[in-house]
């Protein structure tokens, strides 16, 4: 039991430097627990969530001016995991919307360059989220909900890597999927339904709507784009984890 919290706890941390930019003492990669980097991406959600939550309450309370305390709000889970799953929304939106061949939209894919779309769709990401967070800065309610966004995006995010196939190019998907199986889908399914539950207890019909929103949200975004792609990639689930966020900031929002 001791053996396996050590592992879990050093699995936790490898997914805390995989997937946020947050200070942390020291960066190591422990080869023995990387099958645990995707299991463990619904708690560096849960981490980055509360700290988005915390920094809604001290905007709540110290005053700010809406329009400012809705851009740091909008901003902070973009800053908090390195632009990391903005940048897959980025190269996904300019691949997936070129209406290419497969070939040429798996080139556009690893294109380090920004093209036409990228830019298109991120501003249109920019002004939905800051529109969202200025209503949730208005209203200031069920702000704890913002923790649920994060997690249940990230619990979708674990689960279609680990269950769908990836595409043959991504060596993301193919890396942390070695060594996975049942124990670890069925860990993030224990991460996922309390939370849910949560949701639901803390803010009733709010709770479910905004948690429901996401779960669909990430849902949408991974089916149309690993149909088109034929796998699942680093890109693609970092795409669907921008398309989740949106869409459960905005169904909280609309409450």
């Amino acid at each position: 039991m001791v053996n396996s919290m050590k592992r879990c706890a050093k699995g936790f941390l490898l997914s805390l430097c995989m997937f946020s930019a947050l200070p942390l003492p020291t960066r190591t990669w422990d080869d023995a627990c990387k099958d645990l980097a995707l299991p463990c991406l619904p708690l560096v959600g849960g981490l980055v969530g509360a700290m988005w939550w915390a920094i809604a309450e001290l905007l709540k309370l110290s005053g700010a001016h809406t329009a400012l305390a809705a851009a740091a709000l909008a901003l902070f889970p973009f800053f908090a995991t390195g632009f990391l799953h903005l940048d897959g929304y980025m190269d996904t939106s300019d691949a997936m919307l070129s209406r290419r061949p497969l070939e040429e939209k798996l080139r556009i894919l690893k294109d380090p360059h920004v093209g036409a779309f990228a830019a298109i769709m991120l501003a249109a990401l920019f002004t939905l989220q800051f529109a969202a967070c200025w209503a949730v800065t208005e209203k200031g309610s069920h702000l704890a909900l913002l923790v649920v966004v994060a997690v249940v995006s990230r619990c979708c995010c674990s689960i279609s890597v680990l269950c769908l196939s990836a595409m043959p190019s991504s060596s993301y998907a193919n890396m942390f999927k070695q060594g996975t199986g049942t124990a670890h889908k069925v860990f993030v399914a224990v991460l996922a339904v309390p939370t849910v539950a949560a949701a639901c207890l803390y803010a009733g019909a709010c709770g479910l709507a905004v948690a429901l929103s996401a779960i669909l949200g990430y849902a949408a975004a991974i089916s149309w784009t690993v149909r088109e792609f034929k796998g699942i990639s680093g890109d693609l689930s970092g795409f669907a984890i921008v398309i989740s966020e949106i869409c459960g900031l905005t169904v909280l929002a609309a409450f």
